[in-house]
């Protein structure tokens, strides 16, 4: 079930937390923070809100829904960050408690993922074929690449990303410049245009942009698309909840917070 359903199934929270561990071969690799339950909750899961980040916004509006627990790609505790619950911390884990709902996350497992991942799917949807993993981290792939059938103007490619992801994307590099080899990494993967350069693509995909990038891709000669981190990161979540709510009979909602960078 999803959008809309009545929820008459039910799942253990633990049968729920270890199957996604699973699936997504969780620990595989270090993160920037935990992937898999962060805030337990009820002991059965009915109703599951999905979302990108994890935020007071989307709690109360999961709250609003009934749900028992949350699912997103962007979790609340995060390396290098306060861990204490207090002030903003603490308002989004009491709007948590105050719903009895649990918090899952999962974040470079959802990137990579060949199936729900945010970076598979984005490749599938342009339009590109002979897939490869791509741009390791800390020992695997968090990424993409492929190949189109024919070059395409890289301003095609960019109506494409923009139709994928609902925005008009940064282009860095001449709109009619031709384009076939293409890696995607979502988010906030400036750093992954290195090893775009060094695979030779054509054109690198990614979410934002800093400053440095605009110099390297023009004298490497590489289109750079930045199409936003949260724009580049509803897939993969909203794909992962469709997959739970097939395998588990639940009701699953995705609930879009947007956010413009």
């Amino acid at each position: 079930m999803s959008d809309g359903a009545v929820a008459e199934h039910a799942v253990e929270m633990r049968e729920l937390a270890r199957y996604l561990d699973d699936y997504l071969d969780a620990g595989a690799t270090p993160d920037f923070g935990p992937n898999g339950l962060q805030v337990e909750g009820p002991p059965a899961v009915r109703r599951l809100v999905t979302g990108v980040s994890a935020c007071r916004e989307l709690f109360a509006r999961a709250r609003e829904r009934r749900a028992d627990a949350v699912l997103v790609h962007h979790g609340l505790f995060w390396r290098n960050t306060p861990q204490a619950l207090v002030g903003v911390q603490f308002g989004r884990v009491a709007e948590l408690v105050r719903g009895e709902m649990a918090l899952l996350a999962y974040h470079l497992p959802l990137d990579r993922h060949p199936e729900v991942g945010n970076n598979a799917l984005a490749a599938r949807a342009l339009g590109l074929g002979d897939l490869a993993p791509f741009a390791d981290y800390e020992g695997a792939p968090i990424g993409w690449q492929g190949t189109l059938a024919e070059p395409i103007a890289a301003g095609e490619l960019a109506a494409r990303c923009a139709e994928l992801y609902g925005q008009q994307p940064l282009v860095l590099g001449a709109v009619d410049r031709p384009v076939q080899r293409i890696g995607i990494v979502s988010g906030g993967a400036q750093s992954e245009l290195h090893q775009a350069i060094a695979e030779g693509l054509d054109a690198f995909v990614t979410g934002e942009a800093s400053e440095w990038v605009t110099n390297l891709a023009r004298e490497a000669g590489i289109v750079y698309l930045a199409a936003g981190h949260y724009a580049t990161e509803r897939l993969g979540v909203r794909a992962l909840g469709e997959h739970v709510a097939e395998r588990f009979g639940i009701h699953v909602e995705f609930v879009d917070v947007p956010n413009p960078v």
